[in-house]
């Protein structure tokens, strides 16, 4: 067809289109002025609120909620969405209205990389999640399980201990943000598979990288999240779904090679069941969940929870609270002489010792009620219900900003000053019991692997405290670390901190 007579044709479909848009929403204005809903920022006709997230949602979000209260109406693109920003709407969100907003919307990323949501973290509320999350808690992240896997958390920590040991001889600055994520792979890795594969073992960094890309594609939002019945031309155009399927074939593939390797492999009956192992059994017998038949791709979907969620969260929690100790040199210092005196000269910390060390815990409950590693994970409501009042319909999209509810001057004294002795003698924990501080939810969505999680926290940083201590390179001073965020489906640390070791001045015993 001739470009001349193309384009008038475009450019009609073009303004139909925007006039079709431009009803719609006049027809949602309509309805609105029939319900009591949520007070919000004004909307644009096409784009609603989309403009006012900026490069770091969760802080926008939390500017808007202090004029225009807890509870806030927005609409991202054609999605209504409903922000809480206060523990007591949380409380209402995740505990009394639980059930009606335990659901996830379908977001092109999380449900590719989910083999189409047949994963326990984004598949929408039903049978089949209620059986998957029954066996995550009953089997994949059991309390006999967690403790099953003591030495493989045991052994990389210490193995991460002796290659720092070697940087602190010759006076060479670490990484830690990349040596925490790495720690937290390798454990991961163990923990799945066993074993680490040689293919995660290399040098090259082709592992961790696929690991990030990965991550990066679950925190990024597509036109089709906010546009699902067009949106997916946009996507095609900016090239996030050629982004997205790259990413999805490295998984798959590397999956593969896992479940190959199992299912060619002799295991003795001393070797610890791994979780490959576990699942690969109930293919075997032919298991079925609400239904469903347990197969490679749900295998494949498993596995993707447990290493997106596992690698990131354990390694942003160590990240952060390393972080501010460095900042403030009298909680390093209380913490360090904690640890030390518990410890005393032996040569590592092990897990047998992590329940003595009381203000490390507080150190931890601080670090993430500044730092919560999953901000905006989105739910989805079921039904219609009422919250503080206001109307929320079905099909409306939930954020609740733990980050904004962490620094809630009107929760937290000082809210911007690290200070962990706040948390002494106070019943507040991170377990989804109380909702001034949930940096692993609550409710039905509360994260099953809280307990495996922060059993490598807890350990990998008592022995960091215990075996080193730490200096800024030269010419650096406690202001000049970076507290600067980057955003995606958790918030990360956008400068990686480096630090220098240097080894106690006394002896430690081999």
């Amino acid at each position: 067809m001739a470009l001349h007579i193309l384009f008038p044709w475009l450019a009609l479909s073009l303004l139909l289109l925007l006039l079709l848009l431009l009803l719609f929403s006049v027809k949602n204005f309509n309805n609105k002025k029939k319900k009591n809903l949520p007070p919000g920022p004004p909307s644009l006709p096409i784009t609603g609120n989309l403009h006012q997230l900026g490069h770091l949602p969760h802080q926008s979000l939390w500017g808007l909620s202090r004029r225009y209260g807890p509870v806030m109406l927005i609409r991202l693109g054609s999605i209504p969405t409903v922000v809480v920003s206060s523990p007591e709407a949380a409380r209402e969100v995740l505990k009394t209205h639980d059930l009606d907003c335990c659901s996830r919307p379908r977001m092109v990323g999380m449900g590719r990389l989910s083999y189409n949501r047949l994963d326990m973290a984004f598949v929408e509320y039903g049978d089949y999640w209620k059986e998957l999350r029954k066996l995550c808690v009953l089997e994949l992240f059991s309390t006999r399980r967690v403790q099953s896997f003591r030495h493989i958390r045991e052994e990389e920590v210490a193995s991460m201990i002796e290659f720092i040991a070697q940087l602190a001889e010759s006076g060479t600055p670490v990484n830690m943000s990349e040596k925490f994520m790495d720690l937290t792979g390798s454990i991961i890795c163990r923990v799945a598979f066993g074993k680490a594969f040689p293919w995660v073992e290399s040098n090259d960094g082709k592992f961790m990288d696929m690991i990030r890309e990965a991550m990066a594609m679950l925190g990024s939002y597509s036109a089709s999240d906010f546009y699902p019945r067009f949106g997916w031309i946009v996507d095609r155009f900016t090239g996030l779904h050629s982004r997205l399927e790259k990413s999805f074939h490295k998984l798959d593939v590397f999956y593969q090679k896992v479940i190959e390797a199992h299912r060619d492999a002799n295991k003795s009956n001393e070797e610890v069941e791994d979780i490959v192992d576990l699942l690969l059994k109930m293919e075997r017998d032919q298991t079925e969940l609400a239904g469903v038949r347990l197969e490679k791709d749900n295998i494949k979907a498993i596995l993707t929870d447990i290493f997106l969620a596992g690698v990131n969260t354990s390694a942003l929690v160590m990240d952060w609270t390393m972080a501010e100790l460095t900042r403030n040199p009298r909680v390093m210092q209380k913490v360090r002489e904690e640890i030390r005196s518990c410890v005393g000269n032996k040569k590592c910390v092990k897990e047998d010792d992590l329940h003595r060390l009381k203000y490390l815990k507080l150190v931890l409950k601080e670090a993430m009620r500044l730092h919560p590693p999953g901000v905006l994970i989105p739910r989805e409501t079921l039904g219609h219900f009422k919250l503080f009042g206001y109307d929320v319909d079905p099909k409306t999209r939930v954020h609740v900003n733990v980050w904004a509810i962490g620094r809630d001057p009107g929760v937290w004294e000082d809210p911007e000053e690290f200070v962990p002795e706040r948390f002494e003698d106070s019943p507040i924990d991170y377990k989804g019991n109380h909702f001034e501080l949930l940096p692993f939810g609550a409710g039905r969505r509360v994260c099953p692997g809280i307990s495996m999680g922060m059993a490598s926290v807890e350990l990998a940083l008592a022995n960091v405290l215990h075996s080193f201590d730490w200096e800024l390179p030269k010419g650096m001073t406690e202001r000049d670390v970076s507290m600067d965020e980057g955003a995606g489906l958790a918030v990360f640390k956008k400068v990686p901190l480096t630090l220098l070791p240097i080894k106690p001045p006394y002896k430690i015993k081999k």
